[in-house]
């Protein structure tokens, strides 16, 4: 069993960086697709970022390209989400999840949530204008 305990969110500006942190316990990170996403009041939860076993691959949504860089420290068991130029619009909760390494069947496999196994408990981050 893993846990996940994200953490890092609070209210910022516009214009402003954040780093969230997810830590994770009961399987060593480097064993597991590590993915954040999001859920905006009144949405469906989405896709923001994933990075893979090894730490080598990432993939992140278009609305967070180039804003947004999923890290991760194997040492620490521990997989970050950098924010900068935060907007508004990225008001929301967000969740950090993990998945056991699997053959992916395609290239967006890993953005699916029901593809992750486990999920944090969400941090609130609020982007002030």
């Amino acid at each position: 069993q893993v846990q996940l305990l994200d953490s890092g969110g609070r209210l910022v500006e516009a214009g402003d960086s954040l780093r969230l942190s997810c830590a994770a316990s009961g399987r060593t990170t480097s064993s597991l697709v590590m993915g954040w996403f999001r859920q905006r009041s009144g949405k469906e939860r989405e896709f923001v970022a994933r990075i893979s076993g090894s730490g080598g691959i990432t993939t992140y949504a278009d609305s967070v390209k180039g804003r947004f860089t999923i890290s991760k420290d194997n040492t620490k068991n521990t997989v970050y989400l950098q924010m900068n130029s935060l907007n508004p619009e990225d008001t929301a909760v967000y969740y950090c999840a993990a998945s056991p390494v699997r053959i992916a069947i395609d290239s967006l496999y890993y953005t699916r949530e029901n593809n992750y196994d486990y999920w944090g408990q969400g941090t609130q981050v609020t982007v002030s204008s």
